[in-house]
């Protein structure tokens, strides 16, 4: 990739509150090897990136699939969540999921969505009523 395409997807990251660091691959073979991450050993061959979000796992793999998606030069190897590897079309199907902050708006809706309503059912009547009192009254004055 070049400077601007690097600079590109990491601006991209920030906006996203994204960490994503370059990083060598022996060492970081060398920290997971004994940990529960023990089976990404084999995907650091190559040019390797590592990018994590420490609340919405699903907004790395959203940037980068937006990213990678006019862009041929990048390809994700695998992913990492609650415990398990992802491959290439886990992060893919990842990528589709909505945010932490969409799902806490949709919740949202859904607890405001219910009393709303029932307030609704109650004014019904009593406005319902009135608007009769209206047409009546208008066809007296008519």
């Amino acid at each position: 990739m070049t400077v601007e395409e690097t600079n590109s997807l990491r601006r991209a990251f920030r906006v996203e509150g994204v960490h994503y660091e370059v990083v060598k691959n022996t060492l970081v073979q060398q920290a997971v090897t004994g940990s529960p991450m023990d089976s990404l050993v084999p995907y650091f061959k190559g040019n390797t990136a590592i990018a994590f979000h420490p609340e919405d796992p699903v907004a790395p793999a959203r940037v980068l699939m937006k990213f990678a998606k006019g862009n041929t030069k990048i390809s994700v190897k695998a992913g990492w969540l609650d415990g398990r590897v992802l491959d290439a079309e886990g992060v893919k199907a990842l990528a589709t999921l909505p945010g932490k902050d969409e799902l806490r708006s949709k919740l949202l809706s859904v607890f405001i969505g219910v009393p709303t309503q029932f307030v609704r059912v109650l004014i019904a009547g009593p406005q319902t009523f009135v608007q009769v009192l209206q047409a009546r009254a208008q066809q007296l004055g008519a």
